[in-house]
């Protein structure tokens, strides 16, 4: 599989789609209605399609202006190492730096399951007690 395969689409993903990404990559089963909630209140989703297919998601939250949390970077089981995981975050990342209204400044944040710090510090991103983070001059 190619990357140039894969198409990112923002804000198209349905609470039932994002609720079944977050089931086959062992995160924790939430209630639809938690997750149509969370879409709503986020800033942006993206979707990751090949051929139409969603094999994975990013979420970003935050203030929209200052501070910026990544969300589920999830990637379907036989998807991932492939690179897509690392689309979805620089495509979030791209958005946050150009929604940005320091100026100066943009901090992006986020927790990472256990054992994949390594995959955001590949990106960038500093370890930190309680997740990771990344501060980027605009």
């Amino acid at each position: 599989m190619k990357l140039n395969d894969i198409e990112l689409v923002d804000n198209i993903l349905k609470p039932e789609d994002f609720v079944r990404l977050r089931n086959a990559t062992a995160f924790a089963d939430i209630p639809i209605e938690h997750a149509r909630k969370a879409l709503k209140n986020g800033l942006i989703n993206v979707s990751a399609l090949k051929n139409g297919e969603l094999i994975g998601m990013g979420r970003l939250v935050g203030d929209g202006a200052m501070y910026w949390y990544l969300q589920e970077i999830l990637v379907l089981p036989e998807y991932q190492g492939m690179g897509i995981g690392t689309m979805i975050v620089n495509h979030l990342v791209d958005y946050a730096v150009k929604n940005s209204s320091t100026g100066k400044f943009t901090t992006i944040g986020g927790v990472s399951a256990k054992g994949k710090e390594g995959f955001y510090q590949k990106l960038g991103f500093e370890v930190i007690p309680n997740g990771i983070r990344k501060m980027i001059e605009i």
